[in-house]
């Protein structure tokens, strides 16, 4: 039974399998392979799904809802006629559509999915995703980044080693990934976005342009007249990104009122119109470089991914960024689509695959908040674990009271980057008994341990008391995978010096460093060294990196054997030697011959080389 992957766009929907050793895109029943994003009620009640309900975005735009992925994670409810949906719950009927074709296309029942989402989701978005995948009558072990998934594309095609940045852009969001891809290692090092902006702000601001020039106002134009206008906005935007070479205009006529409407446009009327979604961009890359600690020049190459980096100025932009031409896939439509594919492969264990791991990175950073003592209404966001840290991940802070013979603390659990905690998102609430003692003199510890999948660990002890507190947050998890994912994460909660695997790598190196010879004494210790940093820093990708070096190093450490090199020298072998307790053969005067050269040898050692 084949597992699907689904890249839940804003405007397009894709799905992919891993078939027979090959990555397949799913085609839909119109036979594309992308699937418009759009949702239409009729008169009957029955729903319709892509291009079908799209198309009705113009003559029923009541009853039809597109670009909804924007909402995902609130309690918005999106009116269609006389019904009203939750963004998820539209989102379900899109993954249905797309099951369906798939189920067509394999001739079997898909039950599970990986579905991607923008890397900037914070958790309530991923978790109102994966509830959308259960309403589709999924399940859904695993939310996967779309540049995660972009970047395993790009290396699965010809796995060279890579060190790029990927820029998804698509229709409703911006996504930019640091990623370094070696020995089947798809590790992502930082990411930033944007969940706001993406094509669909083209479309605004080419509409709000258009009703300038012609002295209107949004309010002025009926439901309808603005959907037209926002269709023929994206259509000029398109025609404008379809032509890269010679002298482009596109064209707006639409007719307001009684009376038709024209309006001319050009590339660089766009760049002039678009100068606000610029700027934004520019803010997102900017973060990512700073949070990556590189500098433009060190990006070996930029990989392009989503409907909207096919425009020219995006590129245009870019180039000028970086100084360098950015990779422009023929298939950045597909390309999260692709990747999610290969990762369905590597979830059911396919042979072709062995080998491959994908690494991911928090995208917002969590924490709790602490007492401001200028302003007693807006709390500090104290954070634990800092956004780009690699997952799976744990860290622990103290804490103290802030008031003489305090009881209680409450620890809010936050998500955000916000100076303010009230500013951050509210993920859940701890309240801790403490002993009563004067201010700043009672401590308590609290660890966050957050893996890949979504999965928060807080545990918050309290040495004075004894007493231990834990709460789990997750995203509906069924009670095995639940089982499943802590067995993995309460590994993580112990300290990785402790555990025997560990230390026995560490008394090793130690045994090795008083075996090897004094220059060679430095580098295993630069090895112990790197490894419990790594075991400090409670990184499992650090750990295994530092694992493989000391493993691709034991071998030169211990192998060298200068006596065996001599032996070689003189050509024996140990089957040749004589019985070392046989009667000595040699004569006293070759005996004495022999002193003298050993004598002569020593009288005139600094004739010799050492």
């Amino acid at each position: 039974m084949s597992i699907i992957g689904i890249d839940l766009g804003t405007t397009n929907s894709l799905g992919c399998v891993y078939v027979d050793g090959q990555v397949k895109l799913i085609p839909n029943r119109e036979g594309s392979f992308l699937t418009p994003s759009a949702v239409s009620v009729l008169e009957d009640g029955s729903v319709l799904v892509g291009a079908k309900a799209k198309d009705r975005m113009i003559t029923h735009p009541g009853e039809t809802a597109v670009s909804f992925k924007r909402k995902m994670g609130t309690d918005i409810k999106i009116q269609l006629g006389s019904k009203s949906f939750l963004p998820e719950e539209l989102s379900a009927f899109v993954i249905q559509s797309i099951v369906e074709d798939a189920e067509r296309f394999l001739g079997e029942k898909i039950t599970e999915a990986v579905i991607s989402v923008p890397a900037y989701f914070h958790d309530k978005q991923r978790a109102a995703t994966k509830r959308a995948g259960a309403l589709a009558g999924l399940k859904v072990e695993r939310i996967l980044n779309e540049p995660s998934a972009a970047a395993l594309s790009s290396y699965f095609n010809d796995e060279e080693e890579k060190h790029f940045l990927v820029f998804d852009f698509g229709g409703g969001t911006l996504d930019v990934s640091l990623v370094d891809c070696v020995d089947r290692i798809v590790e992502i090092t930082a990411v930033a976005g944007n969940n706001l902006l993406g094509g669909d702000n083209f479309d605004v601001l080419i509409s709000r342009d258009f009703l300038n020039e012609h002295s209107f106002k949004e309010a002025d134009l009926t439901v309808q007249e603005h959907a037209t206008l926002i269709k023929k906005a994206r259509k000029c935007k398109e025609d404008l990104s379809n032509e890269l070479f010679g002298p482009v205009e596109a064209k707006i006529q639409i007719v307001i009122g009684d009376r038709v409407y024209e309006s001319v446009y050009t590339q660089k009327r766009l760049i002039q119109v678009s100068k606000p979604i610029i700027n934004e961009i520019r803010k997102v890359i900017q973060r990512i470089l700073k949070d990556g600690k590189v500098h433009p020049g060190q990006i070996g190459e930029i990989i392009m991914v989503g409907g909207s980096s096919k425009m020219p100025i995006v590129q245009s932009y870019l180039r000028h960024l970086f100084h360098k031409q950015p990779n422009i896939r023929t298939d950045c439509d597909e390309a999260i689509a692709l990747g999610l594919g290969v990762f369905c492969g590597i979830k059911e264990n396919n042979e072709n695959l062995k080998g491959y791991y994908l690494t991911d990175v928090c995208p917002f950073s969590l924490g709790t908040s602490v007492h401001n003592p200028n302003d007693a209404q807006k709390d500090f966001m104290s954070t634990i674990i800092p956004r780009n840290s690699i997952l799976p991940c744990s860290r622990e802070h103290s804490f103290v009271n802030v008031k003489d013979m305090q009881k209680q603390i409450n620890f809010k659990i936050l998500q955000g980057e916000e100076m303010y905690a009230r500013d951050n998102i509210l993920l859940d609430r701890m309240l801790v008994d403490i002993t009563p003692k004067p201010k700043e003199t009672e401590h308590v510890y609290v660890r966050f341990t957050y893996d890949i999948n979504g999965i928060l660990i807080v545990d918050i002890s309290v040495p004075s008391t004894g007493e231990k507190y834990s709460k789990v947050l997750s995203e509906n998890l069924s009670d095995e995978e639940m089982k499943a994912r802590m067995e993995e994460l309460n590994r993580m909660r112990v300290n990785p010096l402790e555990l025997p695997e560990n230390q026995e790598i560490i008394e090793r190196l130690e045994q090795i460093h008083a075996e090897v010879s004094p220059e060679q004494k430095s580098f295993v210790i630069s090895l112990i060294k790197n490894f419990q940093q790594a075991l400090a820093a409670n990184s499992p990708t650090r750990i295994r990196r530092a694992r493989k070096m000391i493993e691709n190093n034991m071998d030169n450490l211990t192998s060298w054997d200068p006596l065996a090199e001599f032996e070689l020298f003189l050509g024996t072998e140990e089957e040749d030697w004589d019985d070392p307790w046989a009667e000595d053969p040699w004569t006293e005067e070759e005996d004495d011959q022999a002193k003298d050269d050993i004598f002569s040898y020593r009288r005139k050692e600094t004739e010799y080389p050492s």
